[in-house]
């Protein structure tokens, strides 16, 4: 039997369960593509769990500083990931000690401008500074400052690091650098501290990377465009133990500085008293005796020396716990009664600082560079 199909067969209209059927087929066959091909994105990019964690923290962090209902981009959401509730810092001006010239005009020249901003309308000499850097030997208490200006100026802080702008894709860290600036004004007033901030902006040079130089050009041209106007408050800050390796034009930037040196002796003796502020301390301690011989220490050798004091006490309390338990297994019976002196450590002593020190000065010595004779010939 033979079937004759007709050109107005073929062009005739189709019906409404074939129209439904036809977008339902368009519809199933639409999503499998769409979620086919973000499956293998996602599956080649190996940072996306990471991200999808950099947005929980980033919510969780917004809602912890009070800001709600701010639209931010994925770029953004990355930096928000990395924003320090300023509260949540324990660090303040009394934990820092032998610095009061420092904190002093630092108090003065930024936080001051930031908290009575009000007095300073109007004028465009009386602003903050758009830099900040903290230079100084290691070990001298600058991100110590930086916490506690933070607390103190009650600033958003993100602590910006190396890691967080730099990806594999080209062309992604320039918009993460971008995203650092766009998120600081959006969250004003702001502080962006980047710690070993040579390692960052460091000197440019024609052996730098393609991506490398962008990100540090792109990173000034924001830090001096139009998004941070005179009139908002955003603050890089920065700490760095090797200022000679940072951009001349980052420390252009930067115009108020600060040097962090290495205590004197009476900072010494206000550093070591306020190390040893909770501890139990003999009546016999003397602190500028310690003071007096810990010449060229820092900050955390100080805290170092202090630390390897108080283990000295612990060691003699466990040995003298094993010498009893040798003699009382030796006398063949064990007293029941146990008395409070028993379990208590002895206080910290002279002679355990001094300890401390001498093993501190062994360190030194051992970590020391070791002068090499070298021969110049002409």
């Amino acid at each position: 039997m033979l079937i004759d199909i007709s050109h107005h067969a073929l062009l005739r209209p189709l019906s409404r369960n074939e129209v439904v059927g036809m977008l339902v087929r368009l519809t199933i066959f639409g999503a499998a593509t769409y979620y086919g091909i973000r499956w293998v994105v996602e599956a080649l990019d190996p940072t996306q769990r990471q991200k999808s964690d950099a947005k929980k923290r980033a919510d969780q962090m917004m809602r912890r500083i009070g800001v709600e209902g701010l639209s931010l981009t994925e770029y953004e959401m990355n930096i928000a990931s990395h924003l320090v509730d300023p509260r949540s810092m324990k660090v303040t001006w009394t934990d820092v000690a032998g610095l009061d010239d420092i904190i002093t005009q630092l108090q003065d020249s930024v936080i001051l401008p930031i908290q009575k901003r009000h007095l300073f309308r109007g004028s465009k000499l009386l602003q903050p500074p758009r830099g900040v850097l903290l230079y100084g030997p290691p070990g001298c208490g600058k991100t110590l400052i930086a916490k506690a200006a933070a607390k103190t100026s009650g600033c958003r802080f993100i602590n910006l690091q190396v890691s967080t702008l730099t990806d594999k894709w080209y062309g992604e860290s320039e918009k993460l650098t971008a995203a650092v600036f766009s998120l600081a004004v959006k969250l004003q007033p702001c502080i962006i501290f980047i710690d070993e901030i040579d390692s960052f902006l460091r000197c440019r040079s024609s052996l730098d990377h393609e991506a490398t130089a962008i990100m540090k050009a792109q990173f000034m041209s924001l830090w001096d465009g139009l998004e941070t106007g005179p009139d908002t408050q955003v603050m890089v800050m920065g700490a760095t133990n090797r200022p000679q390796d940072v951009d001349i034009a980052i420390r252009r930037r930067m115009p108020t500085a600060f040097y962090v040196r290495l205590p004197d002796k009476a900072q010494r003796k206000e550093i070591l008293h306020l190390i040893l502020s909770g501890e139990h301390l003999s009546t016999a301690v003397n602190l500028m005796e310690i003071a007096e011989q810990t010449e060229g220490f820092s900050g955390s050798d100080l805290r170092e020396v202090c630390r390897d004091a108080a283990l000295y006490r612990v060691r003699d309390f466990i040995r003298k716990q094993q010498m009893k338990q040798i003699t009382q297994q030796l006398r063949l019976h064990q007293d029941e009664d146990e008395t409070e002196d028993r379990l208590c450590l002895r206080p910290i002593t002279q002679l355990d600082l001094l300890f401390g020190l001498d093993k501190m000065n062994e360190s030194k010595q051992a970590t020391a560079p070791t002068p090499t004779s070298e021969v110049f010939v002409d």
